[in-house]
């Protein structure tokens, strides 16, 4: 009681014109589609504790705010989506919104924002949803702090944890999304964020970018997706401090990268991924400190690929460090780490004096012919192995790194 009168005095204090309309069971209004109906510009919905069986609460043109007590439920009884916003200066928050209906035609969603500028969405938990949040043409949103579950179990019935098409200046912060099909989707996003997200067991990737410019993502997880990150015809896109671990699966990738231009990988981890990155047609494009450790393969190249740069990274214990599928290269390797080195350092400069190549003929074998994986750790295998990094035929000439490091660049980890 104290909490809640302490609210109405902030919310006073905040807009002495705004009015605050109490919703309850045994309160004057008894459902938040009235409540919306009568509230007028600024005014704020304080939502008591209980189960509201309702959908299609439309919002529009009204810049309120919607609040909800400890336990309040809005139960959608898998009838369309729960909440449609097309309003500037809004919020939700503190609510828990479950049940959203499924189409295979329609895209319902938990909520559903459409033409809308700066608004707040955050500390929301949404279950059994179709799209958590589905957010288009919107500028200057803020999701943060929600939690989004729900049971995909193929990608045709069912949609994705946080949706944003044709979106600028949006702030992605710290929510966990499950099983769902993506669990963060980005389709012509510009100049937005996304930080320190846990996006897991979603069945195709726990991020996916389509024809977005100018974003960053940072200090998120991806863990067990069909794919960790998929990054497409985009450009100017900053990743790092990001884990990529155990995605798992015939195709899987900690992070896949095609048609990308401009961008930086950095301080990321890549770990128990099938792939860690695979790279298809990227350009400059600048991968700096990062850990690549017991992936199938670290790095996977197919497709042109030109003036990337590989920088201080650690490779570490991957069945293989590099595949590459060109005898052409314009790509430059330097002052990396690579557990399978075996060269030394005679003046003890901390660069190896013999120069490494990362490339194994073996890798191209398997690219060729993947039921030969079955060979890896054969005596045979490690003959071929030695011959080409001797005498390079399939391989670039010059695909090498001029000075390995000796040790490891992040040794802390």
């Amino acid at each position: 009681m104290f909490k809640k009168l302490l609210f109405f005095i902030f919310i006073f204090s905040f807009n002495t014109y705004a009015t605050t309309i109490i919703v309850g069971k045994n309160a004057r209004i008894t459902t938040i589609k009235k409540a919306v109906e009568i509230c007028k510009e600024g005014d704020t919905i304080f939502i008591e504790k209980g189960i509201y069986k309702e959908h299609n609460i439309s919002i529009l043109n009204k810049s309120i705010h919607i609040v909800g007590e400890k336990e309040v439920i809005i139960d959608g009884e898998f009838k369309e989506s729960i909440i449609k916003v097309t309003a500037n200066n809004f919020s939700i928050e503190g609510v828990t919104l479950i049940n959203v209906g499924h189409s295979y035609t329609k895209d319902f969603a938990a909520i559903l924002v459409s033409k809308s500028n700066h608004f707040v969405l955050k500390n929301l938990v949404l279950k059994n949803v179709f799209f958590g949040f589905l957010i288009e043409k919107s500028h200057y949103g803020n999701i943060e702090n929600n939690i989004i579950t729900s049971h995909a179990d193929n990608e045709a019935n069912s949609g994705n944890g946080i949706h944003l098409w044709h979106c600028s200046n949006m702030k992605i912060k710290n929510n966990t999304v499950s099983g769902l099909r993506d669990g963060i989707y980005f389709e012509f996003v510009n100049n937005s964020t996304i930080t320190e997200n846990n996006s897991h067991n979603n069945i195709r990737y726990g991020l996916h970018f389509m024809f977005s410019n100018h974003n960053s993502y940072f200090k998120n997880e991806f863990k067990n997706n069909g794919a960790g990150v998929a990054v497409m015809f985009s450009k100017f896109i900053v990743m790092r401090d990001n884990i990529f671990h155990y995605n798992w699966g015939m195709a899987s990738y900690g992070l896949l990268l095609k048609e990308i231009y401009d961008a930086q990988i950095k301080n990321n981890i890549f770990e128990q991924n099938t792939i860690g990155i695979n790279v298809e047609t990227c350009t400059r494009v600048t991968y700096t400190n990062n850990i690549f450790v017991r992936n199938g393969w670290a790095l996977k190249f197919s497709g042109g690929c030109y003036e990337n740069e590989f920088t201080k990274n650690d490779f570490l214990y991957n069945a293989f460090d590099l595949s590459y599928n060109s005898q052409l290269n314009d790509n430059r390797f330097e002052q990396n780490f690579w557990s399978e080195y075996t060269g030394y350092d005679l003046n003890k400069d901390g660069v190896g004096d013999v120069p490494y190549r990362p490339v194994k003929l073996f890798s191209y074998i398997v690219n060729q012919t993947p039921e030969s994986l079955v060979l890896l750790r054969s005596l045979f295998i490690d003959i071929i192995n030695f011959s080409e990094k001797v005498s390079p035929v399939f391989t670039p000439n010059n695909l090498i790194d001029k000075k390995p490091l000796i040790k490891r660049i992040n040794d802390s980890n």
